[in-house]
């Protein structure tokens, strides 16, 4: 292995370690904020980080080859991918337990099938048919905590929201493919446009709020490094990586946060939703295949 790709796989790890402590930051925030209110702070942070990784890397003058146009695409993108998501994804660990609600978001690659399909015109195989039905399984074990003729719910709203922000996530993935813009500028555009609306959102509501001391450690932890400089980790992981190794070794993430929800916020998992999980896992195996599945490298995470 050569060092250009020993270094693509450190940044890979660096990412995963970051994006599968999502629960965790967001339920230590979530005990004294509303989902809005963290995300507010958390977006002005990832915004100045992305920020400044976009001047320091000289790509200001990036920013006048885009026109009107690009900029709607790039706005509607980061509407979707960095506000309305997000959104719905800290309204759900609001809800439901940190483990639940991120394992059902995880649920976002079988839905880019079906959504690709619609949106593309991409063909409905009987492989995407077998994958959606496995990992619907996968979403009802979770969500019935193993009792699917029985059913009893943790919180159905929290899990309704859960899924709702993995739909919303697989329309951003779907829709970013027809994107081509750099990715530091796209990335930043993305959370420009998503601190735009959270801050009109969280003043029409609940107001902006103040963090107390035992939060901004996590705020400044979430908004810096998870949705910030992660991306820049991201995108060094892609320059020189295998896109096979890469694709699949998001799909650690989950498990990962699964031994970080269990330790960190001593949160019990349940089996039902360690077996959802690898039953989730198993259908989006089965929607690879074979296949080797480049990440997108447009400013998207792969989360």
């Amino acid at each position: 292995m050569s060092s250009p790709q020993r270094l693509s796989y450190l940044n890979l790890a660096l990412c995963i370690l970051l994006w599968a402590s999502i629960p965790v930051a967001s339920k230590k925030i979530l005990v004294e904020m509303t989902n809005v209110q963290m995300l507010f702070w958390s977006t002005l942070f990832s915004f100045a980080v992305l920020a400044g990784v976009l001047v320091a890397q000289g790509k200001l003058r990036l920013l006048a080859q885009y026109d009107v146009r690009a900029y709607g695409w790039m706005g509607l993108l980061g509407f979707l991918g960095a506000y309305l998501y997000y959104i719905l994804l800290y309204g759900a660990f609001a809800r439901t337990s940190a483990a639940e609600g991120f394992i059902l978001a995880y649920t976002w690659p079988v839905l880019v099938s079906l959504l690709s399909v619609v949106l593309l015109g991409e063909k409905l195989t009987a492989r995407r048919a077998l994958a959606v039905a496995i990992s619907f399984c996968g979403v009802l074990l979770i969500v019935t905590q193993g009792r699917i003729v029985s059913i009893a719910f943790t919180s159905l709203s929290g899990d309704l929201l859960a899924l709702a922000g993995a739909f919303v996530f697989a329309l951003f993935s779907v829709l970013g493919k027809r994107a081509r813009y750099d990715q530091t500028v796209s990335a930043t555009v993305y959370f420009g446009m998503a601190l735009l609306a959270v801050t009109a959102t969280v003043l029409l509501t609940t107001g902006i709020g103040w963090p107390s001391a035992a939060v901004w450690p996590w705020l400044l932890y979430n908004g810096a490094l998870v949705n910030g400089i992660s991306y820049v980790f991201w995108f060094r992981a892609l320059e020189n990586g295998d896109t096979f190794v890469i694709s699949n070794a998001l799909y650690l993430i989950p498990f990962l946060s699964l031994v970080y929800v269990y330790y960190w916020l001593a949160e019990p998992v349940r089996v039902s939703a360690v077996l959802g999980l690898l039953v989730i896992v198993a259908g989006i195996g089965v929607q690879m295949g074979g296949r080797r599945v480049s990440p997108r490298s447009d400013g998207q995470s792969g989360r």
